[in-house]
């Protein structure tokens, strides 16, 4: 099964927003994606979980893209890549997960950008887009997001796409390697602006 998760290409959502577009992850990109993640690693490992030992290799991105395939199918995740240049350019990944329906209708954010194009705007962008598929496709009531307190662009990022810092939480998240205290953002539906 495996196998045919890797010879299959993933299909789901493409999602345009301001100057990026969003679509689950392939197969064919597991070179640009290493590659960004590995010229990226110093800058990213502070504010991620440790990685693991293989986790820029191609049998390891073969697993995550079949994990991806089975949160889509379940619908407990919509994993996406962030291109720039008319989707030609991958700078990034945005991935809404933790899709919690019923009373919640709710789900969690998390992003990441390649070092070469922090600061350009792409994950506002690519946050905002998410945003509106949660809330317009999705019909999803409230979207979460954390990030660590000394995290500063994390922070502008999510209070940009219309989040509110909610509270803190102590040893929240394993972030690289150390239990981390996190500031806690939400957003919920009607309170969301969207672009005009």
């Amino acid at each position: 099964m495996a196998l045919l998760d890797w010879m299959t290409e993933t299909t789901g959502p493409v999602i345009e927003g301001r100057g990026v577009l969003l679509r689950p992850p392939r197969a064919a990109d597991f070179q640009p994606w290493a590659e960004l993640r590995d010229l990226s690693a110093t800058y990213l490992q502070p504010w991620e979980p440790s990685w693991a030992e293989d986790d820029l290799t191609r049998p390891a991105f073969r697993r995550r893209l079949s994990v991806y395939a089975r949160e889509m199918e379940l619908e407990t995740a919509w994993p996406f890549f962030v291109f720039a240049n008319a989707g030609e350019t991958l700078v990034g990944a945005v991935t809404l997960s933790n899709i919690r329906r019923g009373v919640a209708e709710s789900g969690t954010l998390g992003y990441w950008i390649g070092r070469p194009f922090a600061g350009r705007g792409h994950a506002t962008a690519a946050v905002r887009a998410v945003l509106m598929f949660a809330f317009d496709t999705l019909d999803l009531h409230r979207v979460e997001a954390s990030c660590l307190p000394a995290n500063l662009p994390s922070r502008r990022v999510l209070q940009k796409s219309g989040f509110r810092q909610e509270g803190e939480a102590k040893a929240y998240l394993k972030i690289n390697g150390a239990w981390a205290d996190h500031l806690l953002f939400g957003v919920v539906s009607d309170d969301w602006v969207r672009d005009a």
